[in-house]
């Protein structure tokens, strides 16, 4: 489903200026959620992220129009990874914006298979360094090269994902989502400062991590330090928290941990509440 200038469309084909900034430039901001029974988990949160990462880089994302989309195409299905773009939009040649942007808003909707909530997957470590000089590296923009080419490196090596570190060598990120570590009592996850996007679901872990005994910090994690972790696991808006088996050819029994387990509960809680549905509704045929 498309949604655009407030309108449902069926197809995913629209008219589309190809001297739109996005599009030629990648300059333009996206966020993805998770919608269960028409509520889209955790709103205003991916609202908030949207509008402020459209101010950083300088143009204006109308909250009450983005929040019409995500209403409207959450109700077209049971479960949806909607997915909410705001461009610049057009301009003259060149990489100067244009003094006055004319932003394009519209939200897409697909299926998100309930299986991918909280279902474990393997790292691989890619070669590719996160840049955490880059003011782009807190946002989610579709300048997504470095993770497709990592994603592909990952398949081809026979792992589900890729792991990130920073030009520094400090661990960042995976591919699609945010890193922690279990570390006896400590919930570790990478500054923002290491070029760590600020993940919906990142904020919602931290947050729940003291009420289910682990102390939250966020500080920056060597890898080796984060190959000697009792559990990691990955978050992100559709899985959720992805429990980590094995990064590289180091192995993790994370989905087994007791404090994992406990977050996956606190967060399946605070998705249903969310969402106004029954708990069984958020991780359907899923679970570490």
């Amino acid at each position: 489903m498309l949604w655009l200038d407030g309108r449902l469309g069926a197809e995913t084909v629209a008219p589309f200026d190809l001297t739109d900034r996005g599009l030629s430039l990648g300059d333009a901001v996206f966020d993805t959620a998770l919608a269960l029974d028409g509520r889209v988990a955790f709103a205003d949160a991916h609202l908030d992220r949207l509008v402020a990462g459209a101010e950083t880089l300088g143009f204006s994302v109308d909250p009450d129009r983005a929040r019409a989309a995500l209403r409207a195409l959450a109700a077209t299905g049971p479960r949806l990874a909607i997915r909410t773009t705001a461009t610049r939009g057009t301009g003259p040649r060149g990489l100067k914006p244009p003094a006055e942007p004319r932003p394009v808003l519209y939200a897409t909707a697909a299926p998100s298979a309930a299986a991918l909530a909280f279902a474990p997957l393997s790292l691989w470590v890619t070669g590719i360094a996160r840049n955490e000089t880059s003011p782009v590296s807190h946002l989610k923009t579709p300048g997504y090269l470095d993770a497709v080419l990592a994603a592909r490196d990952a398949a081809a090596a026979g792992f589900d994902e890729a792991l990130f570190r920073n030009t520094r060598g400090r661990v960042a990120c995976a591919g699609t989502g945010n890193l922690f570590g279990i570390l006896g009592d400590r919930l570790v996850t990478p500054p923002l400062a290491d070029g760590v996007l600020p993940g919906i679901v990142r904020a919602e872990v931290l947050g729940l991590a003291g009420g289910v005994g682990l102390h939250p910090e966020e500080r920056s994690l060597a890898l080796p330090e984060l190959l000697a972790a009792d559990a990691v696991f990955l978050t992100n808006s559709l899985r959720l928290i992805a429990p980590v088996r094995a990064v590289g050819e180091t192995r993790f029994a994370s989905a087994g941990h007791p404090g994992l387990a406990r977050l996956v509960a606190a967060l399946t809680d605070r998705v249903a509440a969310s969402c106004g549905v029954p708990t069984s509704r958020v991780a359907e045929a899923g679970g570490p």
